[in-house]
């Protein structure tokens, strides 16, 4: 990601050829609107990215488009809507203060690698939001190193699905990538089936599972069937751990390449008792997570498709064309702000950040489309960060820069190695 062309980050769009379509990178904040907000229909979801992903994520909300994803939000989005995040926060919280403990082992001041550990927490906070059950739960242990597995063997574009050809061919994928994705699918079924059980009997508690389990389309009254809801869990679990272990990283990595802020943080998170009502409190932590979803947002790009004909800039696009939304560019796109390239988590309250927030900041996409869990994600982050914080200070190890590539989200290519001591405060 760090090698992309210097002039996408000035390109207002970017046209790419090749033997099989048409794609362009749209960087101009009135077409971003255009597509994600204003006729978000006319523009659905490519499945060059999706094609990649199928085998574990079925016929997820993540992958369908129309009238199918509309009824599966309805039915997804109450789970996170009022005070669903008020009643989740607990086990957030019990996650995160689950991590700090694991983490004592590592604070010996030797170089760690720090995308294991935020995984190993970003995984806890899901199976005990959605589950009601710890990592340490023999099934959780198991779903947990088999998404390892799948992360590592699945890369962003599966390069068959660019190919153009009938339903019925063949698409290319590792065998180790299918070999895990049947594992997660496999073991996922069980805790739906075991939910479902506890439900019918009424002895379910009352979490992510059982409220999607049991919301009713308002429109036609159906609930998802069990295949159904292991789609939809296993694209909570992806989306959930993966994108919120990728922004605690890289927010660690860049806390210490800046110990000035993160001295700030430490000072907040002293303060921070840990009660819902108090979350204001991590004013600054919130603006760290935030500059860290600018710099690094953990889906660096998202594809749609055109339905039809259009003009974009006085360029004809033609229908099927590839219409590429990259936060990865837009994030740090030299004529929206300034200084794209520095951490600065103040900006946010200046004039340009502001604008840049309403304009050219899409970490969780925007519009219809907007990630139903981007609420949750953003309460978090903060939340972790704040109890690790608290408890430890992270520092750089020489000669071991990260070198950010895309995989299911933005990763470092041999990780991020940081050391790791007690916080003396």
């Amino acid at each position: 990601m760090s090698a992309q062309p210097a002039k996408l980050y000035r390109a207002w769009m970017a046209e790419f050829r090749t033997p099989f379509f048409r794609s362009y990178l749209i960087n101009d904040p009135a077409l971003i609107k255009e597509v994600l907000k204003t006729r978000p229909d006319d523009f659905p979801k490519s499945d060059r990215i999706g094609a990649g992903l199928r085998p574990l994520l079925g016929n997820s909300v993540f992958l369908t488009n129309g009238a199918e994803w509309k009824r599966q939000r309805r039915i997804i989005d109450p789970a996170f809507e009022g005070g669903r995040l008020r009643d989740t926060y607990p086990a957030i919280l019990a996650a995160a203060d689950a991590g700090v403990t694991r983490l004592a082992a590592q604070a010996n001041g030797e170089p760690q690698e720090i995308e294991a550990m935020t995984s190993h927490i970003a995984a806890d906070v899901i199976f005990r939001t959605l589950f009601s059950i710890p990592i340490e739960d023999e099934t959780a242990q198991q779903v947990f190193h088999a998404f390892q597995d799948y992360q590592r063997s699945q890369p962003i574009l599966n390069l068959a699905a660019f190919v153009r050809g009938p339903a019925w061919m063949p698409r290319l994928f590792r065998a180790d990538t299918r070999q895990a994705a049947k594992t997660i699918r496999r073991l996922i079924t069980q805790m739906t089936q075991r939910r479902l059980a506890l439900i019918a009997a009424g002895q379910a508690p009352d979490d992510l599972a059982t409220k999607i389990l049991t919301t009713k389309d308002p429109e036609t009254g159906e609930t998802f069937d069990l295949d159904e809801m292991v789609d939809q869990v296993a694209i909570f679990f992806l989306a959930g751990h993966e994108t919120s272990a990728s922004a605690l990283s890289w927010a660690l990595y860049l806390l210490a390449m800046h110990p000035e802020w993160q001295e700030k943080l430490s000072a907040e998170a002293a303060i921070f008792d840990g009660d819902f009502a108090d979350l204001s409190q991590l004013k600054s932590t919130k603006d760290v997570f935030k500059e860290t979803l600018r710099l690094y947002p953990p889906v660096p790009m998202m594809v749609r498709e055109t339905s039809k004909a259009e003009i974009f800039r006085k360029r004809d696009l033609r229908r099927a064309a590839q219409v590429v939304l990259s936060p990865w560019h837009l994030h740090r796109h030299e004529r929206l702000w300034d200084a794209p390239d520095a951490f600065d988590p103040a900006r946010w309250g200046t004039e340009n950040g502001q604008k840049c927030a309403r304009d050219a900041y899409i970490p969780f996409s925007a519009g219809s489309r907007m990630c139903s869990g981007a609420g949750f994600a953003q309460v978090e982050g903060v939340v972790v960060l704040a109890r690790l914080l608290k408890s430890y200070r992270f520092s750089l190890v020489p000669d071991r820069k990260p070198v950010p590539v895309a995989h299911l989200t933005v990763r470092a290519k041999d990780g991020i190695w940081l050391s790791i001591v007690l916080n003396p405060h």
